[in-house]
């Protein structure tokens, strides 16, 4: 049976770089995927940057082959500015009406702020309650280089691993809208190091290329 999944990312780019081949994977299978963006409205960039990367979002979610885009427009790099109620009230009616099986957002320690509040806010969202998402398996945090390995009190610690060796080469197209973002080698943030990373993380699982994540929550549902 098909699953609906959801990525809830910070910003464009966060999405493919933190679970881009699992997304491929998810699609290949049937799934359905979707992808909420939190940030990228005004605030450090430029009108016309927002717009750019709104583009660049499209088409990579077009490579991947990602069902629906949505924006939310929270101001770059200030999320923490936003009263943590807000941000979680903007999220939960997509959270709701997607219901999803399947959570993707990002790692609660990574140095970016944008993102741990995120992170926060998923799982705020999220909070168990009676009734409340019915579908909902499993939650996992991914990782983002140049953010997650800056950690400063966290490790990544992960305990979930996702093979994507056949959709590796997808992933580094679906790249390619990005790459004003991206940096020369040895930068963390270099396409060299996402493939080496997919390798490293592959290889502590006996597989060619994985994603790595942590699983924040799994439940087994009713039949």
């Amino acid at each position: 049976m098909s699953e609906i999944v959801l990525v809830v990312a910070a910003h464009p780019d966060d999405e493919v770089l933190g679970c881009g081949g699992t997304i491929a994977r998810h699609v290949a299978a049937g799934d359905q995927v979707h992808v909420l963006f939190m940030a990228d409205g005004e605030a450090s960039r430029e009108e016309a940057d927002i717009r750019q990367r709104r583009l660049a979002a499209n088409n990579c979610a077009d490579a991947l082959g990602i069902s629906e885009r949505i924006f939310l427009d929270w101001p770059d790099n200030k999320l923490d500015s936003v009263p943590l109620l807000d941000v979680v009230q903007s999220l939960e009616p997509h959270i709701r009406r997607l219901n999803p099986s399947i959570i993707y957002t990002h790692f609660s320690g990574d140095l970016n702020i944008d993102h741990r509040v995120t992170a926060q806010a998923v799982m705020t969202a999220c909070r168990p309650q009676p009734g409340s998402l019915p579908a909902l398996k499993r939650i996992l945090s991914f990782e983002v280089l140049s953010s997650t390995e800056w950690s400063m009190n966290e490790v990544f610690a992960p305990n979930y691993w996702i093979d994507i060796s056949d959709t590796l080469e997808k992933k580094m197209l679906a790249l390619a809208p990005y790459d004003s973002e991206m940096r020369e080698y040895p930068h963390t943030r270099s396409y060299q190091n996402v493939r080496q990373l997919a390798g490293l993380r592959g290889a502590s699982v006996g597989v060619e290329y994985a994603e790595a994540f942590v699983l924040l929550r799994a439940v087994e549902k009713s039949v």
